[in-house]
């Protein structure tokens, strides 16, 4: 059974920083390929980071330079490191994993940047 937990999520003033923790089991994250996405209130959901099992990584254009996706292997977590906080990157923050063709999500975690 596929587990997905996401924690570190919080309140942070504009220009701080969070690390977000996604820790996975019934899986082994690195032969997966691990994406973050956030949903804001009243918006789809987005794709925010990826990393794939090969260790390609991808972000998406609003996060690039401010966000890093990494994972611990030995610890079968993935993480999202974000600095540079932005009102708009208010949102509920979930983890997936890609297996084979099914997708797995966490329960989420809230993120909330005030101006």
């Amino acid at each position: 059974q596929v587990q997905l937990v996401e924690s570190g999520g919080g309140l942070v003033q504009a220009g701080g920083s969070l690390r977000l923790s996604c820790a996975a089991s019934g899986i082994v994250i690195s032969i997966v390929t691990m994406s973050w996405y956030r949903q804001a209130p009243g918006k789809q959901r987005e794709l925010v980071a990826t990393i794939t099992s090969a260790g390609n990584i991808n972000y998406a254009d609003s996060v690039k330079g401010r966000f890093t996706i990494s994972r611990d292997n030995a610890k079968n977590t993935v993480y999202l490191q974000m600095n540079s906080l932005k009102p708009e990157d208010t949102a509920v923050y979930y983890c997936r994993a890609s297996v084979l063709s099914r997708g797995y999500w966490g329960q989420g975690t809230q993120v909330t940047v005030s101006s």
